[in-house]
């Protein structure tokens, strides 16, 4: 380590001195990380996959979109699979006291 006395600079050498070391400081963890990354892609492709397909999340399996279950009855562009909360027009519907099988699409 370099034994540097600091009480012999100026302010204008400290501030610059400050700027150099935090500029080394993150171009040490850049290298820093670089290597990790070459190490973990040099293992992975030892094994037989890719760094990529290693942290991909390949667990989750992608649901398909629900169906349409029931139809607005003024606008049929607007739908309702029939999961999760109900819409607004389809309670006040159903509280107008007409079926929702009316609705089914």
């Amino acid at each position: 380590m370099v034994n540097l006395d600091l009480g012999v600079l100026t302010l204008k050498e400290l501030q610059q001195l400050q700027k150099d070391v935090g500029k080394a400081i993150s171009t040490y963890e850049d290298r820093h990380m670089a290597e990790a990354r070459a190490k973990l892609e040099a293992m992975a492709k030892e094994m037989g996959y890719s760094l990529s397909e290693l942290l991909s999340p390949g667990g989750k399996k992608v649901r398909a979109p629900a169906t349409a279950k029931y139809r607005h009855p003024e606008n049929p562009a607007i739908t309702w699979s029939g999961r999760g909360r109900k819409p607004q027009w389809f309670a006040e519907y159903v509280n107008a006291g007409k079926e929702p099988k009316d609705l089914a699409v």
